[in-house]
């Protein structure tokens, strides 16, 4: 029993090792360099994205807005660096700093988490639905922002926050690893992580025990609104551009990571840690299919199914216990 214990924990690596065994055979572009500065330069943005899923999760919630949000502070960022903000009638015309931008994303993120979570606490809405809502409400709100057109041509300081190296690695890595270390303080050493474990395993027993369940359900979702907006900030930098249609899809991919990497549906138990190593595998197996010239239709199918491996070894382990 110990044993299996054991290889439970380390599943995800030896998964992830595997799948890189099995790709660098099948393909002689993927063991390179460049190929694993690329692969960690994309799964960046799902790590931002999925930490923050993590935490919503462990409460035993759920957010399917994430890509939404994402593409709506990202586009409103852009948007306010490159246009600012007139008012004709005052004859007044405000322009951002990156910085200034940056954090106007960054709380635009931050408030539509913050409506998410009052809406499931206070109006008894569920994860599910509310955060559906939100999910087209950012889309179209995006849509409004931007005219349906792509945000392009911005300050190429902006751009270095998607593509530019630091101490020889790129700059969405080091964002991403800094999240992840604050997330991982959170999680194992504060009050906060405390709670949400708590909230997740048993929400009744935690309500009797005197944690404000509400303040800590808000707290998570506004946690990742503010991550998705860093995501779609990392995303539009890249690009040079803040497309209304971004983020399609990251809400899979995020929950994807979080699966894989052991975080439980059900809440109350999985690690930061292991969402990265979920991120790694979703990661690499993208890149591994593009690298396989596999079509984009049939890797959402085999992603899918990973999911759904995931999810069944998730139940099955909990029968175990």
């Amino acid at each position: 029993m110990k044993m299996k214990e054991k290889l439970a924990q380390f599943k995800s690596i030896i998964a992830l090792l595997l799948l890189c065994i099995i790709l660098s055979i099948m393909s002689d572009k993927f063991l390179t360099v460049d190929n694993a500065w690329n692969v960690m330069r994309q799964i960046s943005v799902n790590i931002c994205i999925s930490v923050g899923m993590t935490l919503v999760i462990l409460s035993g919630g759920i957010d399917l807005s994430v890509g939404s949000i994402l593409a709506l502070s990202s586009a409103i960022a852009a948007g306010l660096l490159k246009y600012g903000v007139e008012f004709q009638s005052m004859n007044l015309f405000i322009g951002f700093t990156l910085l200034g931008a940056v954090v106007t994303g960054t709380t635009v993120g931050s408030g539509l988490g913050v409506f998410n979570g009052f809406m499931i606490t206070k109006f008894k809405v569920p994860p599910f639905v509310a955060t559906l809502a939100m999910l087209t409400i950012a889309r179209g709100l995006t849509m409004l922002w931007t005219g349906g057109y792509p945000i392009t041509g911005l300050n190429p300081s902006f751009a270095f926050l998607g593509t530019g190296w630091f101490l020889g690695i790129p700059m969405p890595v080091w964002i991403s690893a800094v999240i992840v270390g604050i997330a991982i303080i959170i999680t194992n050493y504060t009050q906060l992580g405390r709670y949400i474990y708590a909230i997740g395993s048993n929400e009744s027993a935690a309500r009797l025990s005197g944690i404000k369940i509400k303040n800590v359900k808000v707290w998570v979702y506004t946690i990742v609104g503010a991550l998705s907006a860093i995501g779609g900030l990392i995303v539009t930098a890249r690009l040079d551009s803040a497309q209304p249609n971004a983020g399609l899809s990251y809400e899979l991919d995020s929950i994807a990571a979080v699966v894989i990497g052991g975080t439980s549906l059900s809440g109350g138990r999985g690690t930061i840690l292991g969402t990265v190593q979920g991120a790694l595998i979703i990661g690499v197996l993208n890149n591994g299919l593009v690298l396989l010239n596999v079509s984009p239709f049939w890797q959402q199918v085999v992603k899918g199914m990973v999911i759904l491996v995931a999810v069944i070894l998730d139940k099955a382990s909990r029968k175990d216990d």
